[in-house]
């Protein structure tokens, strides 16, 4: 027979305050300090607790220097004789100290009324001297600013370092057309310019005169970049062909045909002997130079290829483009390793920080530096130069120069990102206002002097005030509040 059935009670619905109010209750029995079984109930620890916040709140004010021998003559009989402390001082005492220390508790008072009460004789008392803050009436001898008592937070961002400002001392005319390329020669004594007149043209470094004109082109030249293991130079244009020139002959020996369209960007391997050119086909051709065999077509982007450099360690090749992407290449396969899409815009230009493992990329939007090898993103510089950015290079010394369409040169501290020049070049006698466009620019050897290739078909070389200094050239550095991850 079964047994009698129990009958369930039933169960109060609960409104969502009550459970919040429990959740709250809950909570604050579990991480509230001065709530439940945590609290401090013994006087000494709330009294040690007390003291240890007012010296951390005022601190600045019992540490400032006091004046004994300035008195504030105002009623100063009236308030000799009055036994009790100032009504408006605040004494910055712990509840739980003597009345002894609270007699000389009104030594370190704030005093923050409109009229000024003089300080009692014990306020002097054995030490001499008085920490009080008066208000902002009294002389500013007696005046302190609160930043003594705020507790400065520092900036996270670096610092940046002092840079002379540079200058422009040297301007170069011999084009017929837009000058698009520049490459050094390793021992520095000379450089070559490639330009829309379809020539090469090469340069002393120290004179600034023409030693020699190459002619082979049929459309304008738009990379170039010089051998430091031979006596080559190599040179891409318009015109689908990349040349090799033998510099003793003064010819082109090789040719390496493979581009479907024109050629924009040009790199030498530091360490094997590899050509890398980009181009409008949306590919990055790797050539072997001897032998004019295509090793590679790495394949990827959507766009022209504008900005190539290699380096010996992985990731040897990056490659910027038109469709707004930076990609890093494994040169033993020809396949793409990371693809960064930082950019908005055509990434137009990139620079190789010589010595540190970190480059910078520009494009319409801003200039953003990464670190090598994993492309980790650093931080956006500080300022936008609200242009095209054409092309950009770093020296040893942590300066970077950018050129924009608009013939604005911009210097930056490569640490801090910040920009600490300005220069707008001034276009040749009879050009137009429109012709201030830089196309490319590079450093020589040393770093000390920069040049710049221009649309007003000149050269122009610039170099470091040497009289200018930080007094006459402060740095106006203003630390962004927030550093942005994007």
């Amino acid at each position: 027979m079964p047994g009698p059935t129990m009958e369930m009670e039933p169960v109060e619905p609960q409104s969502l305050k009550k459970l919040g109010l429990k959740s709250l209750k809950r909570a604050l029995d579990l991480f509230s300090p001065t709530h439940g079984q945590f609290a401090a109930s013994d006087p000494e620890s709330k009294r040690i607790r007390m003291s240890y916040k007012i010296n951390v709140e005022y601190s600045g004010i019992k540490s400032t220097p006091g004046q004994p021998g300035k008195q504030v003559n105002s009623g100063a009989g009236d308030a000799r004789n009055q036994g009790s402390a100032p009504s408006n001082a605040l004494a910055l005492t712990g509840p739980g100290d003597s009345k002894e220390s609270q007699k000389e508790g009104t030594q370190n008072a704030l005093v923050v009324g409109p009229s000024l009460q003089p300080k009692r004789q014990s306020d002097v008392g054995t030490s001499g001297k008085s920490n009080a803050l008066v208000s902002a009436s009294a002389p500013f001898s007696e005046r302190l600013t609160t930043s003594a008592i705020i507790e400065r937070i520092p900036s996270r961002w670096p610092r940046p370092v002092w840079h002379r400002p540079w200058k422009n001392y040297r301007v170069i005319s011999g084009h017929l057309g837009w000058v698009r390329s520049v490459a050094f020669d390793p021992s520095n004594n000379w450089f070559c310019t490639g330009s829309a007149d379809r020539t090469i043209k090469i340069w002393d470094v120290a004179s600034g005169r023409l030693r020699l004109t190459l002619t082979g082109h049929i459309e304008q030249v738009r990379g170039l970049a010089v051998s430091n293991r031979y006596t080559y130079m190599f040179s891409a244009g318009d015109d689908k062909q990349v040349k090799c020139w033998d510099l003793e002959q003064n010819k082109a020996i090789r040719s390496y045909h493979g581009h479907l369209s024109g050629v924009y960007c040009l790199a030498l391997h530091p360490t094997i002997d590899v050509l890398l050119t980009g181009g409008r086909d949306s590919v990055c051709r790797v050539w072997d130079i001897r032998t004019k065999m295509q090793i590679f077509a790495l394949s990827g982007h959507d766009n022209t290829v504008c900005s190539v450099f290699t380096r010996p360690t992985d990731p040897q090749v990056v490659t910027g483009s038109h469709d707004s992407t930076i990609k890093f290449w494994d040169l033993r396969y020809g396949k793409t390793m990371l693809t960064l899409t930082h950019h908005k815009k055509s990434v137009r230009a990139m620079a190789l920080h010589p010595t540190e493992h970190s480059f910078a990329s520009a494009s319409a939007d801003n200039i953003k530096k990464f670190n090598l090898p994993k492309g980790e993103f650093l931080h956006n510089m500080l300022s936008q130069q609200k242009t095209i950015i054409n092309t950009m290079a770093v020296n040893e010394d942590g300066v970077m120069a950018t050129g924009g369409d608009n013939g604005s040169l911009w210097f930056w501290d490569w640490r801090s990102g910040h920009n600490f020049q300005q220069a707008q070049t001034i276009v040749q006698p009879g050009s137009l206002d429109s012709e201030a466009g830089i196309y490319a620019l590079s450093y020589d050897v040393t770093g000390t002097r920069l040049i710049t290739c221009e649309a007003d078909k000149t050269i122009k070389m610039w170099k470091e005030d040497e009289t200018a200094t930080e007094q006459t050239h402060p740095l106006n550095f203003k630390p962004p509040k927030d550093i942005r991850r994007f």
